[in-house]
């Protein structure tokens, strides 16, 4: 696999060189556990104690589990549209650069697929608001999808057919297909689709 180009803002490495809260500390401490270890699996606990917090610390600013996972989505989501869209211009800012900035993303040792498809199959029907946040998230993906493609009556539909062809390449990279294929794949969809 070709070296790729070191990334100045990386969808994973979310922490500031020295975050400036308690709030900080905790949400960046979750986006870590989370994404790498799910939802379900990480404490509260853990989440505390790796932040270096107190349990009154982390209740002040957390009410509750659910509202720090809610917290984590929206970080996760201010944090992987601005990796998306500065990895699409680094690519050319074409449809095009749909396909190596995906490469680049799937590559990446700590790439544990869509936190946000991830979070709703975890707590889809417990805690119904994660599929508005994860909709939500999906619509501006399509929206700067649809930046890429030339102006038609059909942009914003092949824009969402493009981001369900996102959302597959995802999930076959999760599940172990490798990421040439399921990029080769995409690309030739997106070619198809864009045409």
């Amino acid at each position: 696999m070709r070296n790729l180009p070191e990334v100045d803002r990386p969808v994973y490495n979310a922490r500031m060189t020295s975050p400036s809260t308690a709030r900080d500390r905790i949400l960046l401490t979750a986006h870590d556990l989370f994404y790498q270890h799910g939802v379900r699996a990480t404490g509260i606990d853990r989440v505390i104690a790796e932040a270096g917090v107190t349990k009154v610390t982390f209740y002040r600013h957390f009410p509750s589990k659910h509202e720090l996972i809610l917290a984590y989505l929206e970080h996760r989501h201010a944090l992987w549209m601005s990796w998306f869209q500065d990895a699409l211009q680094r690519h050319g800012s074409t449809v095009a650069a749909l396909k190596p900035a995906l490469a680049e993303w799937f590559q990446d040792p700590r790439f544990r697929g869509c936190a946000f498809i991830n979070v709703v199959g975890e707590l889809g029907e417990e805690l119904p608001q994660v599929r508005d946040v994860a909709r939500q998230h999906k619509e501006e993906m399509a929206r700067v999808v649809a930046g890429l493609l030339p102006a038609s009556r059909q942009r914003k539909a092949k824009a969402w057919a493009i981001a369900l062809a996102v959302d597959g390449a995802i999930v076959q990279v999760q599940m172990g297909v490798p990421v040439a294929l399921a990029t080769g794949s995409f690309g030739r969809l997106v070619q198809g689709l864009s045409g």
